[in-house]
């Protein structure tokens, strides 16, 4: 047998093992907010040491965290070094998700398996590549046994919120600099972009009055309502902008939460919306920041006595392809085309991800993990979401043969 048949047939073997963990680190909740996902961590650590794997746990400061709006954060590494000379080869999975929300047939936190896929809460996103990362080192280390190099785990708990306390704090605490990395991802393609986010909260300021007699005040409403329509507005002019890169398509808003008013008898004073722009590589962020401010401080203006505030909650610059990148897409799209038995596409993807973080601290990565072909396909931040456990059968394989390969 090649060490790529051995390799494979050590997935098979083990891989009943390897859905006993998913299942384990589906059941253990990690919503975001609010955030408490140090327990996940210790879990995890513990599922690990099973295995022979030593997590270093990296807690970030409690104080640090409650200013970021979360509970607890400790990010775990498993270094594995073969030898002195060679690549080291980080895979990051982040094990932070949305709450589970309305509308699911199966338990949320339950790792069921029905029809061949595994559900739950994370189970694609990215709890699944917990277990792909874990069990593709797992089989490396047992069948090709590299002499050179090194592989890290890094599984971090802040991607909801944008990874400035994962794997940014990791990063700027000097923890890890690995030559390459791999993050988690979709079985289906290689990523090597992604678009940026920017994340804004807007406060809309009336003044309340009784609804009978609604002269008094200042409907903070209204004037939310004609902030909304301009920057809806935008949303068509934005379809003129069109990216380069495949699988990103222009940029967008969303409004994705609002809240105000007192009572339906009350003129309300004061209205909160939270808005969501994506942006494409191509995009200058300070600019389309700039310009969301604009659009909402002009239509602000057309309303007599209504003020506005606006704070940024998040901005994640887009992932721009590294030149170092190459040997990750080339393995990937080898082995992938094997085992699944179709090309492997390089292309972006609308998400923003952790990635970026290590780009800009110059290690070259590309996004891919188990999972489907799209993120619609695996109810990501909806109900039902769910893995087809031969998506990460095969997944596991390409990721312990691109292993193989990196530290040949």
């Amino acid at each position: 047998m090649t060490d790529y048949a051995k390799l494979d047939a050590w997935i098979d073997a083990h891989f009943d093992e390897e859905v006993q963990f998913l299942q384990q680190l589906v059941q253990v909740p990690t919503d975001t907010p609010p955030g408490n996902n140090a327990p996940h961590a210790e879990r995890t650590a513990e599922l690990l040491k099973d295995f022979g794997l030593d997590a270093e746990k990296h807690a970030v400061p409690a104080q640090e965290v409650k200013d970021y709006g979360l509970e607890s954060i400790t990010n775990l590494i498993v270094r594995r070094k073969y030898g002195n000379d060679g690549r080291t080869v980080a895979l990051n999975a982040h094990g932070d998700v949305v709450p589970p929300g309305e509308g699911w047939t199966h338990d949320p936190y339950g790792g069921e398996i029905a029809d061949g896929s595994l559900y739950g809460r994370a189970a694609a996103v990215s709890k699944s590549d917990f277990a792909s990362f874990t069990f593709a080192l797992r089989a490396l280390e047992a069948v090709a046994r590299p002499a050179k190099g090194s592989v890290e785990l890094h599984f971090t708990y802040d991607e909801e919120f944008g990874g400035i306390l994962g794997p940014g704090w990791l990063l700027r605490q000097g923890l890890t600099k690995p030559d390459l990395m791999i993050a988690a991802g979709f079985s289906y393609e290689v990523v090597t972009a992604h678009n940026g986010c920017l994340q804004m909260e807007v406060t809309v300021h009336g003044k309340m009055a009784h609804a009978a007699i609604p002269t008094t005040g200042v409907d903070a409403l209204q004037g939310a309502v004609k902030i909304l329509n301009a920057l809806y507005a935008q949303n068509t002019l934005y379809q003129q902008v069109t990216s380069k890169v495949e699988g990103i398509t222009h940029p967008y808003l969303n409004v994705g939460r609002i809240e105000g008013g007192t009572n339906t008898n009350v003129v309300p004073g004061k209205v909160v919306f939270k808005l969501d722009r994506r942006m494409i590589p191509e995009e200058n962020p300070v600019e389309v920041e700039a310009t969301i401010r604009k659009v909402i401080a002009d239509a602000a203006a057309e309303s007599a006595g209504i003020t506005v505030d606006i704070k940024r909650l998040l901005l994640a610059n887009s992932m721009k392809p590294l030149a170092g990148n190459k040997p990750l897409v080339d393995a990937i799209q080898k082995h992938g085309q094997e085992l699944f038995g179709e090309p492997i596409k390089a292309m972006g993807t609308p998400l923003y991800t952790d990635v970026r973080l290590y780009g800009e601290a110059g290690v070259p990565g590309v996004i891919y993990g188990a999972g489907p072909r799209t993120v619609l396909e695996s109810h990501a931040k909806r109900s039902d979401e769910r893995v087809v456990l031969e998506d990460l059968r095969r997944a596991t394989k390409v990721i312990a043969r691109t292993l193989s390969d990196l530290l040949a």
